[in-house]
């Protein structure tokens, strides 16, 4: 299917149509009538075997199916080729899609109820006309990308017991959003992540504002795991079930609003002491994944100390990653080192104002292909949605951060980010495994066999010029273009 609202015709679509227009003049007096030939049987056509979805650089197209596909049979040509061996498996995906911060949720609010509900299907809904976006993180408490910072009990003296624990800030944006999400996508992960634990549990926090820095007090390791255990039993009343939740966000990062700093050797005995064992007693089967900052040599170092620790790794899942410092090919060295332990990749933003073009091509390369192919079971952008103004956010949060959407009361634009996802995640359904690829110089690419058994395969050029490439699959070959910075999935 088509996507019509987000497609425009390219330019030598127009430029043929101009000319057949411009042949017929309508000064041209009396034409004789000749009579009408009778025209050729046609050529019965095979259909096409490959669909495929183009999104262009230059925005001529965005996320359309081309109406002529590919077909297997091309004969040999010294062209660069993708070879896709299902033979060869990896890890089993878990999805695709946003972080929905609680200024996302905002946003999406302002608009109608049924310009929201269109815009919300078309997001997650997983049949033809839609994406189907599979994942989610949300923040525990707020992120940056709320007006103000809270948690959920902001008593203004120790609570240990918890008295004042409410999920109330939620209530009014981020919780009924999610609710409409679920609604359409049941089956939808949903991810958890604190941006800091309340104010009374933190020592040696900024005093202008005890919400940024600091970091737990041993004597509330306890209370910090209970406060956990009621965040996903109270979602869980409301009909919301977390898949997944890190234990901070950014844990070596003090700067943000809100922001929490904690140490490998902190998280390892709180999981091991306190997180693991809270959940175990309550009966809950959320995982607990480390970590959640960027792959570099401080944050590798981290997540050795808490996989490496027996206590602590019991209980862990795996660990997830940002990428605002480090390479991504380091998420292979700690599944190598663990490899029975899970990759998730979780947080990138895109800075505002943006550029389509160049947006497109790095996050279609370094998060949705590079991320799986160095084993991440997601790829999470960030964020879902902000205004104009690239609010809200706290003071002192993410004054640029660009949102796959943009909505202006009912007026949403789409951002590269959502097509860089939407590339994924209407194809790549949870329960797809990926399989083996080549990567010939400046076709990055990644490929999975699906829970329905299609094949799929993504690929970014990321030259500046337009590529001729094969696609072989079991010895046979379907020859292929791509204009240079352009993002295509290809289906069969």
């Amino acid at each position: 299917m088509t996507f019509p609202t987000r497609f425009s015709y390219s330019a030598s679509w127009l430029l043929a149509a101009s000319l057949l227009l411009g042949s017929c003049s309508k000064d041209e007096g009396p034409v004789t009538p000749t009579p009408t030939p009778t025209p050729p049987t046609p050529t019965p056509v095979a259909p096409s075997q490959v669909a495929v979805w183009l999104t262009t650089p230059d925005k001529a197209a965005l996320f359309y199916n081309q109406p002529t596909g590919l077909s297997f049979g091309a004969a040999a040509n010294s062209n660069p080729t993708i070879a896709v061996d299902t033979t060869q498996t990896f890890q089993t995906m878990d999805g695709f899609g946003y972080t929905l911060t609680g200024g996302s949720a905002y946003v999406l609010s302002q608009m109608t109820a049924a310009n929201r509900a269109a815009l919300l299907k078309e997001l997650f809904a997983t049949d033809e006309n839609n994406i189907g976006v599979s994942y989610l993180r949300v923040s525990i408490g707020a992120s940056d990308l709320n007006a103000s910072p809270y948690t959920y009990d902001d008593s203004a003296s120790p609570d240990p017991t918890l008295a004042s624990f409410s999920l109330a800030p939620d209530q009014a944006y981020l919780i009924p959003v999610l609710k409409e999400i679920v609604a359409i996508n049941p089956s939808i992960k949903v991810l958890g992540s604190p941006w800091t634990a309340p104010v009374w549990m933190k020592q040696n926090a900024n005093p202008s504002n005890p919400f940024v820095s600091g970091s737990l007090r041993p004597e509330y390791y306890d209370a910090y795991a209970r406060y956990f255990v009621k965040y996903l039993q109270g979602m869980q009343a409301l009909g919301i079930t977390l898949d997944a939740v890190t234990l901070q966000n950014e844990p070596l990062n003090p700067y943000n609003n809100p922001s929490m700093v904690m140490t490998g050797a902190e998280q390892a005995s709180f999981i091991k002491n306190n997180v693991g064992p809270a959940f175990k007693a309550a009966g809950l089967s959320t995982k607990i994944i480390a970590y959640d900052h960027n792959p570099d040599a401080d944050g590798l170092a981290f997540v050795r100390t808490v996989l490496s620790d027996a206590g602590a790794s019991a209980f862990l899942d795996g660990s997830a990653f940002h990428l605002y410092a480090g390479q991504m090919s380091a998420l292979s060295q700690v599944h190598d080192a663990y490899p029975t332990k899970n990759v998730y990749f979780t947080e990138q933003w895109t800075q505002a104002p943006g550029n389509f073009a160049s947006d497109l091509t790095w996050h279609a390369n370094n998060l949705v292909v590079a991320a799986p192919r160095n084993w991440s079971r997601n790829v999470l952008e960030w964020n879902l949605a902000n205004d104009a103004t690239y609010g809200p956010h706290t003071p002192g949060g993410c004054t640029e951060c660009l949102g796959a959407l943009t909505i202006s009361g009912n007026t949403v634009t789409r951002n590269s980010a959502y097509y860089t996802i939407g590339h994924a995640a209407k194809f790549v359904r949870p329960g797809s495994v990926r399989v083996a690829t080549n990567t010939p110089d400046g076709l990055p690419n990644v490929a999975y066999k699906t829970p329905a058994g299609k094949r799929v395969l993504m690929v970014v050029n990321t030259g500046s010029t337009l590529r001729n490439f094969n696609i072989q699959y079991k010895g046979k070959l379907a020859s292929a273009s791509l204009y240079g910075g352009a993002v295509a999935t290809y289906v069969w």
